[in-house]
């Protein structure tokens, strides 16, 4: 049975975790972008080559693009939209030709992926991301003041949000705010406390049905690109899967997927599947997914996140939480006997531990050297011993 392709996600030449470090983990395909190039351009031919000979030139190989970003004017149907259709077009022709077969986008309106606390202390002493309902609530209701927001909190939720803030300290204040409007790594806008307002007052008109409408118009625009350039296009789900700051998210459940795929139904038309982001709602069936969707699976997120009653979730171990992952890679290996290349995964969000707790050295949130190869050698692991029993 042909094994999953190991990779490892590569911010650039400003990364703290090398190539040389993926490389040492176990990966051989790197997961990268250029960051670099501001979102709405078209990505020179010179410049995908340059990083492709970086990646290559340290004995990797450029497996998947993540992220070819979609612009706000796109999510919106406004400004300049058009124009950055056909330059997302483009790019895509351009990714094609230099041989990377895989990109990955995801249609978060205005911010990316969110925790609220970046070093959430666990047991065993290392920390990890975490997102808290209160902090959030205390960031709308109090700190941005966002119009409408107490409307979408109950009673209780309020509470709580007041309280957490009441205990809060000014550095866990300032925290929260540096998560929820200067994103994380990966996203590619910041934003500060004083402009994020009427960023989001954008949206005001644009409730999910609406929203879905624009992604769908988005694929019909690109995917035809796709298909000529031989590139899969694969949808990240939301993180976290559920409305943030009076924002709607569309791609939170197997529903919201059909919802594209039955309106683009090319293969070109993929799914990033994220056990993590996916894991964090109780009503999503990650097996069942993977089985509805899986001639779509083209690119893969493996993580577990731990979740509670109240809205709050963390980042397990890869092998913990409330993912099951045994069951996850066994569909993915089966899956993976019948797809056209070997599915590339990648450990994500591994925890700040043992040496990296010590340095000194700036490390993106999520995405430590020694965490992420816990994750992959656990993962790597996980999949042959499950190879091995299928086999036998």
């Amino acid at each position: 049975m042909k094994p999953l392709e190991q990779t490892w996600r590569w911010y650039g030449p400003a990364d703290p975790v090398s190539l040389a470090d993926a490389r040492q983990a176990g990966a051989t395909g790197i997961v990268s972008a250029l960051h670099h190039i501001p979102n709405g351009e078209v990505w020179p031919v010179a410049e995908i080559e340059q990083r492709k000979a970086e990646i290559e030139a340290a004995g990797l190989r450029w497996s998947v693009v993540e992220s070819v970003p979609v612009h706000e004017d796109i999510k919106q149907q406004t400004g300049r939209y058009r124009e950055y259709l056909d330059n997302y077009a483009q790019t895509l022709l351009h990714l094609g030709a230099a041989g990377i077969p895989v990109v990955c986008y995801n249609f978060m309106p205005v911010v990316d992926w969110m925790r609220t606390d970046l070093e959430y202390r666990l047991p065993d002493g290392s920390t990890a991301l975490r997102f808290e309902a209160a902090a959030l609530a205390a960031f709308e209701l109090f700190l941005l003041r966002r119009p409408g927001a107490e409307r979408d909190f109950s009673p209780e939720q309020q509470r709580a949000a007041r309280n957490w803030l009441d205990q809060a300290t000014q550095p866990r204040i300032d925290t929260l705010i540096r998560c929820v409007t200067d994103n994380l790594p990966g996203g590619e806008e910041g934003y500060t406390l004083d402009n994020i307002q009427p960023v989001l007052d954008r949206y005001a008109t644009i409730d999910a049905d609406r929203l879905r409408r624009h992604l769908v118009h988005f694929l019909q625009a690109v995917v035809p690109a796709a298909e000529r350039a031989g590139v899969v296009l694969t949808i990240h789900p939301d993180d976290p899967p559920f409305p943030i700051l009076g924002l709607p998210r569309v791609m939170s459940t197997a529903e919201d997927m059909a919802y594209i795929f039955d309106r683009v139904p090319s293969l070109h038309n993929g799914l990033c599947f994220c056990s993590g982001s996916l894991g964090v709602r109780p009503d999503n069936d990650l097996t069942a997914i993977l089985q509805r969707f899986g001639q779509r699976v083209h690119f893969v997120h493996l993580r577990a996140t731990r979740r509670d009653d109240a809205g709050n979730f963390h980042e397990a171990d890869h092998l913990d939480g409330d993912v099951d992952m045994p069951a996850v890679m066994r569909t993915l290996i089966q899956l993976n006997q019948k797809a056209p290349r070997p599915i590339p995964f990648r450990p994500d969000h591994g925890h700040r531990m043992v040496a990296d707790l010590r340095s000194d050295q700036r490390i993106n949130p999520g995405y430590t050297a020694i965490g992420r190869l816990r994750g992959l050698a656990e993962l790597r692991g996980l999949e042959r011993g499950l190879i091995h029993a299928m086999t036998v």
